[in-house]
């Protein structure tokens, strides 16, 4: 997961995807978390596997969410983090994201424990 940095407009400081980014025009989702997975990361020459596309209405903001999943065996310190766009990463073994997520939901961005529900369905209470 990534903590968004501190400047960015929706959502300052909050534990979110590892990787996001708005599609441009021309640009197909998948063009888009290529290049976003790069410019974020510094994740290069990746697949990712098509997910489920969401439509979110959080209250603030309305739009929708097309997810990939990668899995990746990398220790952080192999990834090079865009330092206006992140300010950290981090490993979340499920366990204990959930109870981070049930403990201090102020740390995430407001769909976060519906998106952990979304990918490990068995986790749920």
């Amino acid at each position: 997961m990534a903590r968004r940095h501190r400047t960015k407009s929706h959502h300052p400081r909050k534990w979110g995807p590892a990787v996001a980014g708005t599609v441009e025009e021309g640009e197909t989702y998948e063009e888009n978390i290529i290049k976003e997975a790069e410019e974020e990361l510094g994740i290069k020459n990746i697949n990712p596997a098509f997910g489920p596309k969401l439509k979110i209405d959080d209250g603030s903001y309305h739009h929708f969410v097309q997810w990939y999943l990668l899995s990746l065996d990398r220790k952080l310190d192999e990834f090079k983090i865009q330092e206006d766009e992140v300010e950290e990463i981090k490993w979340f073994p499920p366990d204990v994201l959930k109870k981070e997520l049930q403990e201090h939901t102020e740390e995430f961005i407001p769909n976060m424990k519906k998106y952990f529900e979304l990918f490990c369905p068995s986790s749920k209470e």
